[in-house]
């Protein structure tokens, strides 16, 4: 059984900075495709940014820059570090496998998805 677990979310500044994990069971991330997602209160699902199996890297603009994904195969888990965090940057943050090789930003197009963990920034 597939089990992806966020854990890290947590109230923080504006302009501060938090590290978000994404441990798997069931599943080897180096061989799927990582996503990051993030849904705010009152919007769509919005893709923040993934690693591929072959360990490169695509952001969303609007965290380009400030927010940079990374894997640990050894311990099975993706992390998604945050910085210079806006307002703009509060949701409750998921992490998505997927093997498909086309429309890795489409959270729909993910296989095993978590249940996601909650960033609050506070002004």
């Amino acid at each position: 059984q597939v089990q992806l677990v966020e854990s890290g979310g947590g109230l923080v500044q504006a302009g501060g900075s938090l590290r978000l994990s994404c441990v798997a069971s069931g599943l080897t991330v180096s061989r799927y495709t990582m996503g990051w997602f993030r849904q705010a209160p009152g919007k769509e699902r919005e893709f923040v940014g993934l690693v591929s199996g072959l360990t490169s890297t695509s952001y969303a603009d609007s965290v380009k820059g400030r927010f940079t994904i990374s894997r640990d195969n050894a311990k099975n888990t993706v992390y998604l570090q945050m910085s210079s965090l806006k307002s703009e940057d509060a949701a409750v943050y998921s992490c998505a496998a997927t093997s498909r090789l086309f429309g890795a930003f489409n959270w729909l197009n993910y296989d095993y998805r978590g249940q996601g963990t909650q960033v609050t920034v506070s002004s």
